[in-house]
């Protein structure tokens, strides 16, 4: 028979509250947009626990944002499952770097392609380069955003407020626009909105409106490409613990941040990744127009 302390860890690993850390945390403010190294209560990836079953066998993916946080996880989802990778970023170097390794062990080719998504131009070469590495593009995952939560709307400048929108909805429309002709049947948009879509919090009004956006993009995007057998669907995250929260919240927000879900804690990348799994495959070949919230329990109705 196991002892008592054994017991107890399989309890603490099968109990959602007590799966990964839960606040208080103490972290050093960052740059935008974060960096995984310095963050001192590390994210957990899945490098360590994600086991692929074949499901995107020879499929070629690009996914924004997959340099860290949620990207990243996706990443090493999708290769494990037998994905190769573009990996969009913006300069992060290191972190771009250490998520192609991570392809790569899996045994898939991992494509680097740093810069700026904002610009029509930058999303039209990634595409152009997606097909000359790989030859087709099956899954486009937009997930890379810009956030910064704010006090007041005095706070929030105009410049802010169109960068938001420009990082956060714009690609969307670029790159889907610029894949629509390498995209068959069978090819799946995955696009990452929010919790906030839902139910905005005060300090965050333009990254909440963007999110709402692309709840919309996604339904009339379903909608428009159906008859081409492309289905669109997105992921609506609760608070996750990745750089971009020491890089964009004040540290009080940063200290107690997930506590306010029912399960007292923020998610981890990893716990998003099958998600997008679950979007990109044929296992979800009945949806289209679709959400699925990964909130930690924060109601969407």
């Amino acid at each position: 028979m196991r002892n008592n302390e054994e017991l107890q860890n399989k309890t603490a690993q099968s109990n959602p509250q007590k799966q990964y850390p839960k606040p208080p945390f103490t972290e050093s403010k960052q740059e935008y947009p974060g960096t995984e190294d310095q963050m001192q209560t590390k994210a957990d990836h899945g490098e360590d626990s994600y086991k692929g079953s074949g499901k995107l066998t020879g499929k070629k993916a690009i996914i924004t944002g997959a340099d860290s946080g949620i990207g990243r996880a996706v990443a090493i989802a999708f290769a494990r499952e037998g994905a190769d990778v573009l990996i969009s970023y913006l300069n992060e170097d290191d972190d771009a770097k250490e998520t192609a390794r991570l392809v790569e062990e899996a045994g898939r080719t991992a494509v680097l392609f740093p810069g700026d998504i904002s610009a029509e131009n930058h999303c039209i070469n990634m595409i152009e380069r997606a097909v000359s590495e790989f030859g087709q593009i099956d899954i486009l995952v937009n997930n890379a955003a810009f956030q910064m939560a704010r006090e007041s709307l005095q706070e929030v400048s105009s410049a802010e407020w169109d960068r938001t929108f420009k990082v956060n909805i714009y690609p969307m429309f670029y790159l889907c626009k610029a894949a629509e002709k390498y995209l068959k049947a069978g090819s799946t948009i995955v696009n990452t909105a929010s919790v906030t879509a839902y139910k905005a919090p005060e300090q965050l009004v333009a990254y909440s409106a963007t999110k709402a956006a692309i709840q919309n993009f996604t339904a009339s995007m379903a909608q428009l490409w159906a008859e081409k057998g492309i289905r669109v669907n997105c992921v609506a995250p609760g608070p996750i613990w990745t750089p971009l929260i020491p890089a964009t919240m004040p540290a009080e927000k940063v200290n107690s941040f997930g506590q306010d879900v029912p399960l007292k804690r923020p998610g981890q990348p990893a716990e998003l990744a099958p998600a997008y799994v679950l979007l990109a495959s044929s296992d979800s070949s009945y949806m289209t127009g679709s959400t699925v919230q990964v909130t930690g329990g924060y109601p969407t109705i």
